[in-house]
């Protein structure tokens, strides 16, 4: 597996709440969806989800728009009717802080990182645990499925990238070279790539397309 880039980012540091860039959706999660409210920026807010019982860290919405996912400082995931806000599920079993969740580009799977140091793959219509993976010595900062669902990328406090086969929850490489905790992490459209960012201000560009089972 070889780094195929290094990206110097100037003047960027680390911050307390995990940062994803893998396309999800800005959404507000906060109990009854409360619908069609003014903004603060004299704006339409469409829906507002309350449920947690901490701060929420994570959201994405799933390909086909209907749902929405978010994870949370209380060791939950939720998924959610995006038009209606009802909660449909909540997936318990991290024992730590969540800090990142996505869908599966089908949408039948989540995947989610945790504070626990490791990444949980479920059932996005039953809430069933489908997967643990484990491997990583830190925090679990951000995670998600490859273009093709085939694979699963995370990023930890640990320093390292892993990339997980997505149906057996193998590890297939730690890929290592930033000297600080992974923030974001992210496939290119083909996933042939995989794009890092970290707190010791760089963004790296991984070649992802070595894959062996």
């Amino acid at each position: 597996m070889k780094r195929l880039l290094l990206l110097g980012i100037v003047g960027c540091g680390g911050g307390e709440a995990p940062q994803q860039t893998d396309g999800s959706s800005a959404v507000a999660p906060s109990n009854a969806p409360k619908a069609d409210v003014p903004a603060p920026d004299g704006k339409r807010l469409h829906i507002t989800l309350t449920g947690h019982d901490s701060y929420v860290t994570s959201v994405a919405f799933s390909p086909d728009g209907q749902r929405i996912v978010s994870g949370s400082a209380d060791k939950t995931v939720k998924i959610w009717d995006a038009n209606s806000g009802e909660e449909l599920q909540t997936l318990t079993g991290h024992d730590d802080d969540g800090w990142s969740v996505a869908f599966s580009p089908d949408g039948q799977r989540l995947v989610s990182g945790s504070a626990d140091y490791s990444a949980k793959i479920w059932d996005a219509n039953t809430g069933e645990k489908l997967r643990t993976l484990t491997g990583h010595a830190g925090v679990v900062t951000s995670v998600v499925f490859s273009p093709d669902g085939q694979r699963i990328v995370s990023g930890s406090a640990d320093k390292t990238v892993k990339i997980w086969i997505a149906n057996s929850g193998k590890e297939l490489h730690t890929l290592t070279g930033h000297d600080d905790e992974v923030r974001s992490v992210s496939f290119s459209p083909d996933g042939q790539r995989i794009v890092s960012g970290s707190d010791d201000k760089t963004v790296m560009i991984w070649d992802a397309s070595e894959q062996t089972e």
